[in-house]
């Protein structure tokens, strides 16, 4: 895929896409936008910083905006996974840019947070969430399963997956994605691809598309990195 206009993007996102002047895809866009689209499960492996967000999220809300209206009682259809609260931030401000323009919901769920507004907006119903594994375990098994659910799940991102794994993690996402559908779509991202992310895409994923960006575990050497130590006290 070359440009924005091969994705089949509904006019509001075009707009957006032209509003926040992205000229034309990135190379991890311009390989996973085509699979994602087409309900393949699939595995990114690309650099940190490398517009990942975007290759997911676009065939997030294009499924989802294709799916029957939220009926009461019915938790999100789509579901994004990140290691840390600052990640799920990140991606809820990019995503939730979008999904104004097509009249979709979305929440971020982390702990550290105002937990009554998180929980009532999931109670009013959304159809996208971005979450931390752990949070959103908490919030599924919060008042016995009566604030969200997972019946209606049927698109799912694991992002930053290495790190997840690293944190220490697997257990509550494992949990997760035991209990959604046998049907739904799975995508993965990671930087690298150490054993331990290959065992759990068998465990989730379903025949997955492979797209490497780079080289395995490379830093994105678009991105300024600066280090700046500072004492203890001036934290």
């Amino acid at each position: 895929m070359e440009s924005w206009f091969q994705c089949g993007l509904s006019d509001a996102m075009m707009e957006v896409i032209e509003k926040r002047k992205y000229l034309a895809p990135f190379p991890i866009q311009k390989q996973a936008l085509p699979v994602c689209l087409s309900g393949r499960d699939m595995i990114g492996i690309a650099e940190t910083g490398s517009g990942k967000t975007l290759a997911y999220m676009l065939p997030m809300l294009r499924h989802i905006h294709e799916q029957k209206p939220l009926e009461e009682g019915d938790g999100m259809v789509g579901l994004v996974m990140a290691p840390t609260r600052e990640l799920a931030q990140q991606i809820y401000n990019e995503t939730k840019v979008f999904a104004r323009a097509l009249g979709i919901r979305v929440v971020c769920i982390y702990g550290g947070a105002d937990v009554k507004w998180q929980l009532g907006a999931l109670k009013r119903g959304v159809e996208v969430v971005i979450c931390t594994p752990g949070r959103m375990i908490d919030v599924l098994t919060t008042s016995k399963g009566k604030i969200t659910n997972l019946r209606r799940l049927s698109y799912v991102v694991l992002d930053e997956a290495d790190r997840m794994l690293d944190m220490g993690f697997e257990k509550q996402i494992m949990k997760i994605i035991e209990n959604t559908r046998p049907d739904r779509q799975c995508v993965m991202f990671s930087a690298t691809f150490p054993r331990s992310i290959e065992n759990l895409a068998k465990k989730i994923l379903q025949q997955p598309i492979e797209v490497i960006i780079g080289n395995r575990g490379q830093a994105c050497t678009n991105i300024k990195q600066i280090v700046k130590v500072i004492l203890e006290e001036d934290k």
